[in-house]
């Protein structure tokens, strides 16, 4: 007798702290059912329909972005886009007929989950962040179970559809220890030096990228290597800037695919603090500097920065003060061995490495 093929469909996306658990989620899903068939819905023009291809699964766009502060006429036609998003979900869940629906945060997972909840089907929002979004909030009294990263969620959603179960990372990452050698060499870099790692998210950071430009010269003449994630905006800049630098010291990307030799390869990371970099960073066990995003809602990068900062995890850096402080603060840490060792020790404590496999085994309680 075969087993009835279970279908899935993962809905969100808009930045790599909502696409990388929705992949992790579904790599999890097919480890422990390789015959599952998996749709990932996201928004159209956004990062997720590249990125989900990439990592080998089906998407499907629906039109759909969020509301913006201001009146825009991306405002005006808001509603329009939700009737047709809501409309086009229940036509995918009719043809799809998915035996339950996931959803990460973003704008594509609202109309998705809606329709799935006016239609009995099994439903489990992921939450990453320690401040819930707008659009988990919306649907927390409609689905069957929220999966959270942090305590102290129930001011956001029913306390018995809670499981603290931590962010899915990729799993590539959790096994980047040992790798060192291969990730000098994956990236040109001389194995001597003290490598920096700088990332500002999937859509790369302002402050973060201006900081490291002005502090190029020094990271040189100090003997160290970088490996600078820009993002896209800032890219050819930064490309620009290292040309008068040896290549086998400094190197900018707009993007990089190999996260996990990344991390192997650096000493010290300077990054955002959004909740995805930061469970990358606890089960990557290394010493960093968090710049907190001013950007973001209600501040909730600097709750995520200051979560590690109390158990002496991480050490901070804000925004406003990072053109001035960020590379006196790294090149302090880059001499401090001992300090790098106690950071590296206490953000590893504060890893969750299953998350991913608690997060499926709910889904498929909900199923049974």
């Amino acid at each position: 007798m075969h087993e009835k093929t279970l279908k899935f469909i993962i809905s969100g996306g808009g930045t790599g702290g909502h696409i990388y658990p929705a992949i992790a989620i579904a790599n999890e899903i097919k480890r422990l059912h390789p015959t599952a068939d998996i749709l990932f819905i996201g928004a159209k023009g956004r990062m997720e329909m590249t990125r989900v291809p990439e990592a080998g699964y089906k998407i499907i766009g629906l039109w759909i972005s969020g509301l913006q502060r201001r009146l825009t006429l991306d405002n005006l036609s808001f509603p329009l886009k939700v009737i047709s998003s809501i409309r086009n979900a229940y036509k995918i869940i009719k043809d799809f007929q998915p035996d339950a629906v996931v959803g990460v945060g973003g704008y594509a997972s609202g109309p998705m989950l809606y329709a799935a909840t006016k239609k009995g089907i099994p439903t489990l929002i992921q939450e990453q962040n320690s401040h819930a979004g707008i659009t988990n909030k919306l649907l927390a009294n409609k689905v069957d179970k929220v999966c959270v990263a942090h305590e102290g969620m129930s001011k956001y959603f029913p306390q018995e559809k809670i499981v603290i179960t931590g962010n899915p990372v990729r799993s590539d990452i959790v096994h980047q220890l040992g790798k060192r050698a291969e990730a000098m060499s994956f990236f040109g870099l001389s194995p001597e030096r003290l490598t920096f790692l700088v990332i500002g998210g999937s859509l790369g950071a302002r402050t973060l990228n201006q900081s490291t430009e002005a502090a190029l010269q020094r990271i040189q003449e100090a003997g160290h290597n970088l490996i600078w994630q820009t993002g896209k905006v800032f890219f050819s800049t930064a490309e620009e800037a290292v040309k008068s630098f040896p290549s086998d010291q400094i190197k900018a990307f707009d993007f990089i695919k190999r996260m996990d030799l990344a991390y192997a390869a650096a000493d010290v990371v300077v990054s955002r603090a959004g909740a995805l970099s930061i469970s990358e960073l606890c089960l990557a066990e290394k010493p960093s500097i968090l710049v907190p995003s001013p950007n973001v809602a209600e501040d909730h990068q600097t709750k995520n920065a200051m979560a590690l900062v109390e158990r002496n995890a991480a050490v901070f850096v804000k925004d406003t003060e990072a053109a001035e402080q960020l590379w006196t603060t790294a090149f302090n840490l880059a001499k401090d061995k001992e300090k790098q060792k106690e950071l590296s020790q206490n953000i590893g404590q504060l890893a969750k490495p299953h998350a991913a496999e608690t997060i499926v085994h709910e889904l498929l309680k909900l199923i049974k």
